[in-house]
């Protein structure tokens, strides 16, 4: 559609760029990391990753008038950055505290603003406009970001790259058709399923 896309020759442009850089590189080290590296490992990365962003959706849950499901959260981080050993394990899980997913295009839609057209970002890739922008700001949270030593920081960052992209080769594996296609339908009903969820109705989409 023309109103969800309408910048779809440049975003297919982006898309077989963020494919080619995907699959000279990005895919095969990944899967290299999921060869090598045991399952507690892999699953011990990704739920230190995730208990770092829990913070920021706490924070998102406030600005969107849900102070139960905020301190929720930050119970959650705090659980975990403790008896979880700095978040690699997730005790917090264990006793019933549940991992939400919130972020500023979430919350930006709770304040009224409208879903806007469909966008791949470079190395990133799909999101919308006011998704973009929500990413951007966030990523000002991220506290790695704040680390003086800049070798470590990188790690970090190129760490968490790896794991992110690991947790998506079974469902990259499946994909059939046109791949751009199926990518952006799955991002777009992904989106206004969470945004929908009891927290606002996004007529862009409907």
């Amino acid at each position: 559609s023309t109103e969800v896309d309408p910048f779809e020759d440049l975003n297919r442009q982006t898309q077989a760029f963020n494919d080619t850089f995907d699959r000279l590189l990005l895919r095969p080290v990944a899967q290299g990391y999921v060869a090598v590296a045991p399952q507690f490992v892999e699953t011990g990365v990704s739920n230190f990753f995730s208990n770092l962003n829990d913070p920021f959706i706490a924070v998102n849950q406030l600005l969107q008038g849900k102070p139960t499901l905020a301190v929720s959260d930050l119970a959650r981080f705090l659980l975990n950055s403790t008896l979880g050993l700095g978040g690699l394990l997730d005790p917090a899980d264990e006793v019933g505290l549940e991992k939400h997913r919130e972020d500023l295009g979430q919350t930006s839609a709770v304040w009224g603003v409208k879903q806007s057209p469909y966008l791949v970002i470079p190395f990133l890739g799909p999101a919308t406009v006011r998704d973009g922008v929500g990413n951007a700001i966030g990523a000002w949270g991220f506290p790695p970001r704040y680390l003086d030593h800049i070798p470590t920081r990188n790690q970090i960052y190129i760490a968490w790259l790896i794991s992110q992209r690991a947790s998506l080769l079974s469902q990259t594996q499946l994909l059939r058709g046109d791949r751009y296609l199926f990518l952006r339908d799955a991002y777009l009903q992904q989106r206004d399923y969470n945004i929908n969820d009891g927290v606002v109705d996004d007529p862009f989409l409907n």
